[in-house]
């Protein structure tokens, strides 16, 4: 009863030095509930079945996510312990004095520990059950699903995932205290505060050397995920400037924590102006014994700025291209099979082949007529005569070298000047004119493009079923053949209409609007098609279809999934960030006091003190995302080339979303820890 007592006086009386630890505990536990009751959430919105099972792998994707969650939070909570317990060794040093046993303050710190757990979970889950309802409007809104039938929900699943895994993290921080306890000799607890971490002088010279080769080494990692990607012919090589950006950002701020206070004290005006000397002093030994530390808050910051950055603007790019580049609602393919163990087509598929759609849905007994408008009936041809490899011609060397990887003998796609300004006309793209012995190639994937462009401006002619062609533009025009998500066209080449003929056709495509008014006769329409029997028909040809309702629900599936997961990871790398930066800063603070204390006897007012704590503090926060912020300049870059054919178009928007969200969650840190520190070193 007696230690129960105690623990409870001490717990209220060092609230204020739990403020970092409670902040970050509430924070983690409503963040790990809100995205672990997204099941539960989207169970009263109405959607499509399709649209279910997005969400029901996206929930379980997220669990997924929640494993790695924990052990970031678990190793954040057990450094915070660290803290806790070594602003606290003094205390225990007398209470040991006084008789008390190493079990006895075990006992302590554990109701201690289980108290600040049990309040901080309580508020954390009650704070993510209310937000959570928020959460359900931002998935409807994500899904664009109904949200009429709205109540509020409290997942228990969730509950019991969150309690499970903090119990678990807490059983392990409170072994770890035991253990830390035990370990404890009197004499370094009562000393404690007379210990200061060493700080080893560097050589200027020496930083400076490395501060250069370092800024040389982060450059040249730029360059290669830059400008040298596509170059690599095997992924695992993406590691290597990975390795160079994490060797160069310890080294910069190594060589730093070196150089600061003498480019500082060279200052002599700014340097010995108010507290300047001091401030900087503090600055220079705080980094000087955290590098390793800020080096991986650098780089978690970097990962936040970048994983948030490229997630939203995925999903913004992934809706606005829905409507350029799905702008009907089906389109059809019928596409000649090759029966297992032939060679070429049979001259039954042959005759197959010059059934158009229409004919071959009436046989299938569906009625295009009443439920198509905008009909267009296109033919796609192909040859092994005329390949990626033919296509790029004299080119071909100077782009395998760029682009090893890429697959150079598939035949090129082929379709008519006329057809294609059909489907122009209905894309809303524009048309193309050629004359009798010239061509044209319609693109629109950025990395294709640039190497298609490699062979027109060369002026290079192909030849098709023994007739030459010569290109009429020096660049590839905009556009595309097959309705999508993503700017997906590698290249199809227009050709005037007697280039081909049915002998190289290698497929057809049927492209239409449905004829109804609303979203629901479309859906309607929609099923009719998928519920078609084709298996009569499938023997010589295979059928199927693309529309823009299932467009929309991949897209806004894939879009949802990337973006919750980059949310819950962005958040979590900077909730983790930032309270390893503000629990260094407030056992600096403890262990500084002293130091202030002596500033007070000499005449500081308090204005002055304050004003050096806040300049300490704020550049300590500032200095790793200052690098995160160069890092991510070009780690967004790479993200764009990887997720260049979902479109980054959005890019700006998501920019300034991911700096909202720091300046909230990061700034919020760096003003309690500032409040904090303040109280730490007060004068009492």
């Amino acid at each position: 009863m007696m230690l129960c007592k105690l623990s409870l006086k001490n717990f209220k009386k060092s609230f204020k030095d739990y403020a970092i630890y409670f902040f970050t505990l509430i924070l983690g536990v409503a963040v790990f509930y809100i995205f672990n009751a997204i099941d539960s959430q989207t169970i009263m919105l109405e959607v499509t079945s399709s649209t279910r099972d997005i969400i029901k792998l996206m929930t379980n994707m997220l669990s997924g996510v929640s494993v790695f969650i924990s052990f970031v939070l678990g190793f954040l909570i057990i450094y915070a312990s660290r803290f806790l317990m070594k602003r606290r060794r003094r205390e225990f040093g007398i209470y040991m004095t006084l008789g008390m046993s190493k079990g006895s303050i075990s006992k302590i710190l554990l109701l201690e520990t289980l108290l600040i757990g049990v309040i901080s979970l309580l508020i954390g889950l009650g704070s993510g059950i209310m937000l959570s309802q928020v959460m359900s409007i931002f998935v409807a809104n994500m899904f664009e699903a109904s949200l009429t039938k709205f109540t509020f929900v409290i997942s228990i699943p969730a509950i019991i995932k969150t309690v499970g895994y903090f119990g678990i993290m807490y059983i392990i921080v409170m072994i770890f205290n035991t253990i830390n306890v035990s370990k404890c000799k009197l004499i370094d607890l009562i000393y404690a505060n007379k210990k200061t971490e060493k700080v080893r002088l560097k050589n200027p010279i020496l930083c400076v050397i490395l501060f250069v080769i370092s800024s040389c080494a982060l450059a040249y990692a730029y360059y290669l995920v830059t400008m040298r990607f596509n170059e690599m012919e095997a992924m695992y090589e993406i590691l290597i400037p990975i390795a160079i950006g994490c060797i160069s950002t310890f080294l910069i701020f190594w060589s730093l924590s070196g150089m600061l206070l003498k480019i500082v004290m060279s200052l002599k005006k700014f340097y010995y102006k108010g507290l300047n000397s001091f401030t900087f002093r503090q600055i220079s030994s705080k980094i000087n014994t955290t590098v390793m530390g800020v080096s991986v808050i650098c780089i978690f910051l970097f990962l936040t700025i970048c994983v948030l950055s490229s997630a939203l603007s995925l999903k913004n790019s992934l809706n606005a291209n829905i409507n350029e580049l799905a702008p009907v609602d089906i389109q059809i393919m019928k596409t000649l099979n090759v029966p297992p163990g032939t060679k070429g087509y049979t001259n039954e598929q042959i005759e197959d082949s010059k059934i158009s759609i229409l004919e071959t849905l009436e046989r299938l007994n569906f009625d295009s007529s009443k439920y198509f408008t905008d009909v267009i009936d296109t033919k796609i041809y192909a040859t092994n005569d005329f390949t990626v490899k033919d296509a790029l011609a004299s080119a071909y060397d100077e782009v395998i070298k760029s682009y090893p990887l890429l697959n150079y003998d598939t035949a090129e796609a082929i379709i008519t000047v006329s057809e294609y300004n059909e489907l122009a006309r209905l894309f809303n793209k524009e048309e193309i004119s050629l004359g009798e012995n010239e061509y044209a190639i319609v693109a629109d994937f950025d990395q294709w493009v640039n190497i298609r462009n490699l062979s027109l401006k060369e002026n290079i002619p192909i030849t098709i079923l023994g007739k030459t062609y010569y290109p009429k533009y020096e660049e590839c025009l905009d556009g595309f053949i097959y309705i999508s998500s993503n700017h997906i066209n590698t290249g199809i080449f227009v050709l005037p209409d007697d280039a081909v003929n049915e002998s190289i056709l290698e497929e057809n495509i049927l492209t239409a609007n449905y004829n109804a008014l609303n979203e629901e006769a479309k859906k309607e329409i929609e099923q009719r098609i998928i519920d078609l029997d084709k298996e009569e028909y499938t023997k010589n040809t295979s059928i199927s279809a693309s529309t823009r309702i299932s467009i929309e629900e991949a897209s806004t599936g894939l879009g949802a999934m990337v973006t919750f997961i980059g949310i819950y990871l962005g958040i979590i790398f900077l909730i983790t960030s930032a309270a390893l930066l503000a629990l260094k800063e407030l056992s600096e603070s403890a262990d500084n006091k002293e130091r202030y204390k002596m500033l007070r006897k000499i005449g500081v007012d308090e204005k002055m003190i304050h004003k050096s704590l806040f300049w300490q503090i704020l550049i300590f926060f500032l200095a790793p995302l200052l690098l995160a912020c160069i890092h991510s300049i070009f780690g967004i870059q790479f993200c764009n080339i990887i997720l260049s054919t979902m479109g980054t178009d959005q890019l700006l928007g998501s920019i300034l979303m991911t700096a909202a969200v720091l300046l909230i969650i990061y700034g919020g840190y760096f003003l309690i820890t500032y409040y904090s520190s303040k109280w730490i070193i007060e004068e009492k």
